[in-house]
């Protein structure tokens, strides 16, 4: 493969946390050389150039769903909104919770994705929280990391044997932190606004009890843990403490939570609806200021693909999710041009943060990292169309918004999968 020097970049690299400008030459798939100030090569005419957002936590729905989403349609808005590569979810139908089915997902994944895939395998058994996977074997078939999704391991019992196996493989164990009782049919945070929408709602405390209850059995078993989204303030205490005490926990937020309050969803507006619910703005403001400072590892998209027949009903009865991988990156600018986070701090927790909890070399823009990079302009206006979006469901929140922010091109190992060709 021929060299490729891009030139006249700003070079968000948030290993050192710099903005500078320059260059970069990728060459056989990895970056082969940095250059300070003009130069030789195609003039990228004062874009962003940072390393490709790993998204954790993404809902293919295949199998059994393709109708919502497929790998090609996710690869395809993947590499739109300048993800890379995608962790995907094994709360599929059937779930991913054998070899067999998680290397029908691998195979299907290398056929039809333009960005790479890299599959979870459930923690149970069909995520019912009775019986462990057999997460040796899943290890070895490819899966990254275990998790039962949204649905909460209620057997203490049940997690705390899954958490000591999954420390003797080193493997990386993801949860959802609820308390599964009080959570059991809320679609709202508990307050005034639900209250005068008539809504079933949730405490933040059940993020809290979750959480700790999950320390707990980290301080028992000594597991790698994620939490998929911390989106109370009362949460943040716990985590910090976790983290202070040597725990190996990493915690993540979604782009929803982090830019979208309760209020957005104003008149039962169904795209607002997410797991967990959106929360008060005190909770919103905490999150952002928990991403600054370091304290949450991970923003994501929770990209989850729903149909209309599924969103176009009454608000409690309306599926939760909203679609994510093309909105990603415009979500997170807002939250640049409120001075809230610098591009160098959010691509910490899009890109490098990722690949450090998975052990994987992209997120960086040193010299012999993947060639994994998003090209941006993070002024760029537009009105978002959801009908514009590639997934195969339109379902985001965020359609017909005043949004900065543009993906001009991507790659992945050096291969352009995105934008028009330089």
């Amino acid at each position: 493969m021929s060299a490729t020097t891009l030139t006249n970049l700003r070079l968000i690299d948030p290993e050192t946390g710099t903005e500078t400008t320059g260059g970069l030459t990728l060459k056989d798939g990895v970056i082969t050389a940095r250059h300070d100030g003009a130069g030789d090569g195609i003039d990228c005419g004062g874009l962003c150039l940072a390393p490709g957002i790993v998204d954790i936590g993404v809902k293919v729905c295949e199998p059994g769903e393709r109708h919502k989403e497929s790998f090609g349609s996710a690869g395809q808005a993947a590499a739109a909104g300048g993800v890379t590569t995608m962790v995907t979810c094994p709360d599929t139908s059937p779930t991913i919770d054998n070899p067999e089915t998680l290397e029908f997902v691998a195979r299907r994944a290398r056929e039809a994705s333009p960005v790479r895939v890299l599959p979870m395998a459930a923690l149970t058994k069909g995520r019912a929280g009775t019986e462990m996977t057999e997460i040796g074997f899943l290890m070895d078939a490819g899966a990254v990391a275990f998790t039962d999704g949204d649905h909460v391991v209620t057997s203490a019992k049940v997690l705390s044997r899954a958490l000591t196996y999954a420390r003797s493989r080193g493997a990386l164990v993801v949860g959802h932190v609820q308390e599964p009782v009080l959570s059991d049919g809320a679609c709202a945070t508990s307050g005034k606004f639900a209250s005068l929408r008539g809504l079933p709602a949730v405490s933040p405390m059940a993020e809290r009890m979750g959480i700790d209850r999950d320390i707990a059995l980290l301080e028992m078993t000594g597991a790698r843990y994620h939490v998929d989204q911390i989106t109370t303030a009362r949460a943040l205490p716990a985590l910090e403490r976790a983290k202070g005490n040597g725990l190996d926990i990493t915690a993540g937020v979604s782009i929803h939570h982090l830019t979208l309050n309760e209020l957005d969803v104003a008149n039962y507006r169904t795209f607002f609806k997410v797991k967990p619910p959106l929360r008060h703005e005190d909770d919103r403001k905490a999150v952002v200021e928990a991403v600054a400072s370091g304290l949450i590892d991970i923003i994501c998209s929770m990209h989850t693909p729903q149909d209309e027949e599924s969103k176009r009903l009454p608000y409690e009865a309306a599926a939760s999710g909203a679609v994510g991988l093309q909105t990603l990156l415009p979500a997170a600018m807002r939250l640049f041009h409120s001075g809230d986070l610098t591009l160098p701090q959010l691509f910490r927790a899009l890109s490098l943060n990722p690949a450090k909890r998975l052990g994987l070399p992209q997120g960086r823009l040193a010299v012999g990292a993947p060639a994994d990079l998003v090209l941006f302009d993070p002024d760029a206006p537009f009105i978002m169309d959801r009908f514009k979006l590639l997934s195969k469901s339109k379902n985001t929140p965020f359609d017909e918004a005043r949004m900065q922010g543009r993906v001009r091109a991507t790659w992945v190992a050096g291969n352009q999968v995105f934008g028009a060709p330089l």
